[in-house]
């Protein structure tokens, strides 16, 4: 079917998949997924209250104090719409702008080696709790080439 045929008829084509979680991987993704959305929760909430700590942090990677709520504001909807499945996969990828800002910052301020992992982990925990848990990323982006025929 043409895409105009596709148009005219109003059908949509989804991907065909196959449930092929495992009750193991499912479980690891929302493992994953729960420990992300607890440590970005935690840390949206502390820019939001903003105490001593956490302002002192952010002034010392260059910002101005009044750049701490609204870094918190961001971070909470980017954590809500990573929270919701639906929108998990957008809420990743917004995660991942936010988490490569924050190895920027600590690039910039030439911090510790810890202080430029710590969000690439968090990064690679945010993605490996989605991808465990939704078999069409998986097909999106698979770890290993399936060299099986078709």
């Amino acid at each position: 079917m043409t895409a105009h045929a596709v148009a005219q008829t109003g059908e949509v084509f989804r991907m065909q998949t196959t449930k092929t979680e495992t009750k193991g991987q499912l479980w690891a993704g929302r493992i994953l997924t729960g420990i992300a959305i607890l440590f970005f929760l935690f840390d949206a909430i502390s820019k939001l209250l903003k105490p001593a700590a956490v302002v002192e942090a952010t002034v010392a990677l260059g910002y101005k104090e009044t750049a701490i709520v609204p870094i918190g504001a961001a971070l909470l909807v980017c954590t809500l719409l990573y929270a919701i499945p639906r929108t998990s996969v957008l809420g990743a990828v917004l995660l991942t702008g936010y988490l490569g800002g924050a190895v920027a910052s600590n690039v910039r301020a030439e911090t510790p080696l810890f202080n430029l992992v710590f969000p690439i982990l968090f990064a690679v925990i945010a993605w490996g709790g989605v991808w465990l848990r939704n078999s069409r990323l998986r097909e999106l982006m698979p770890l290993v080439e399936d060299r099986r025929e078709n």
